[in-house]
């Protein structure tokens, strides 16, 4: 008899919160390690940090495939899942880790024949040059086991299982944090790397969290049964794939693309806002980490409930889904809106960056309750498969509002008028996502027929 799916009969605040806390887990961990490594390669100098902070927008780049890949799959799996239709289900897995194989070729390429013309763009500088092709070519190369762990983690997460991947992501994130040091500097008896001995330490934790998720899947998952026997890649499915994936990838594209805009408009203005912007764009990540993974929760319960003709369900998480994110957001901004000095003295802020940040920060913690239907109804357009509509409303909140109205404001206003486009772009984003939530989401239909 087949095993019951709790995604289509717990009660539904409870099972978000169970499938929503173990994401927050795991990216805490992997922003922390993420920290701890620039920390170790600064000891290095300032050029080998330029070199990795130069590479970083590639990595991201490999992070915004792999992930857009592995969401599409997890929306398809869960759809196909919730209607019982297993068969299907594990074909689309199928097809979506050759996908996954095909992408991460590309980056086997660009590591091992672009990374010096990619530095030479921002540098001429000689040793971070070298320091950036010590590291990226590894970082880049070797990317593959990132792809093919980040699309089991999804699978799991589309069977309603995400214990499994907070594991997986851990060990990954434990064994570059231990290794970082030792291969860095040399203890133990191993040769001290530098540079490339941090890229190594990241690389090995990769293939090690690549490798466990691969034995767990093989050994835990019960729903997916993924072959390659008589392979042919299915167009039809790729397509589908596709029109989720494309616009996942292009949303985690936008908020670099948004920063490096940015502060190239500050830095016309005052190194010290091109400094309190960095510091801004730290601290707002963990404001929204725990609202990415109620968003992670929500996806496979929406995409599940879609394919099992449950639109109560769906109606119920919608709701939940929305409180939660709204009062974590709330928090957010009562925190910055409130305490805004300490916060910027955790910092070392001198008293320029004290004048321009306590009303920077109060401004811009606005954006994060206002950003909150926005965001939550954005990723259920994911997990429907509607990955054009959800694009609209990100493009909306973080690209297309931002950049012309800071051109604007800047000459009218000054600083604040650039931390004023946050909320106002996010309270736009919120009319166009209300607007889509009327036209779209209330007369989606459940059933087979949309798969």
């Amino acid at each position: 008899m087949e095993k019951r799916n709790p995604m289509g009969y717990k009660p539904i605040f409870p099972l978000l919160m169970s499938m929503a806390f173990p994401p927050m887990i795991s990216m805490l961990i992997q922003s922390l390690y993420n920290i701890i490594d620039s920390i170790f390669v600064a000891q290095l100098g300032e050029s080998a940090l330029t070199a990795v902070s130069l590479i970083y927008p590639l990595q991201n780049l490999s992070l915004a495939f792999s992930c857009g890949v592995g969401i599409a799959m997890n929306a398809l799996i869960a759809r196909h899942l919730g209607a019982h239709n297993h068969q299907e289900a594990s074909f689309v897995a199928s097809q979506g880790i050759v996908m996954t194989l095909l992408h991460s070729l590309l980056f086997v390429i660009l590591g091992l024949f672009f990374i010096q013309p990619f530095m030479t763009l921002f540098t001429q500088n000689p040793e971070v040059i070298r320091y950036g092709q010590e590291y990226g070519v590894i970082v880049i190369t070797l990317t593959f086991s990132t792809f093919i762990h980040l699309a089991i983690e999804k699978m799991f997460q589309a069977c309603g299982n995400m214990i499994i991947p907070m594991i997986m992501q851990m060990v990954g994130a434990i064994i570059n944090i231990i290794l970082d040091p030792i291969m860095i500097f040399g203890y133990f008896g191993f040769p001290a790397l530098g540079v490339s001995g941090a890229a190594l330490a990241t690389v090995i934790g990769q293939f090690s969290a690549c490798f466990l998720s691969v034995y767990l899947f093989s050994r835990y998952n019960s729903h997916i049964h993924i072959s390659f026997r008589h392979f042919h890649i299915n167009w039809a499915t790729f397509k589908q794939l596709y029109s989720i994936a494309i616009p996942s990838g292009v949303m985690m594209c936008l908020p670099s693309v948004l920063v490096s805009a940015l502060n190239g408009i500050l830095a016309s203005v005052s190194q010290t806002a091109v400094a309190f912007f960095g510091v801004y764009y730290k601290l707002q990540t963990f404001v929204n980490m725990p609202t990415t993974g109620v968003v992670q929760g929500m996806r496979p319960i929406m995409s599940y409930n879609y394919g099992a003709n449950q639109k109560d369900r769906m109606d119920q998480t919608l709701k939940m889904a929305t409180l939660t994110i709204g009062f974590i957001l709330l928090l957010g901004t009562c925190l910055f809106f409130i305490f805004p000095s300490p916060i910027l003295q955790l910092f070392n802020a001198n008293q320029d960056m004290l004048t321009i940040g306590t009303t920077g920060l109060r401004i811009l913690s606005l954006s994060f309750i206002f950003s909150t239907f926005a965001i939550v109804m954005s990723s259920v357009f994911e997990s429907l498969g509607k990955g054009p509509v959800s694009l609209m409303i990100t493009l909306t909140r973080q690209f297309v509002i931002i950049i012309p109205l800071s051109f604007i404001l800047l000459p009218l206003i000054g600083l604040n008028g650039i931390w004023l486009t946050f909320p106002l772009s996010e309270l736009i984003a919120t009319c166009v996502a209300f607007i889509l939530y009327q036209k779209v989401y209330k007369h989606t239909k459940t059933g087979n027929e949309n798969l």
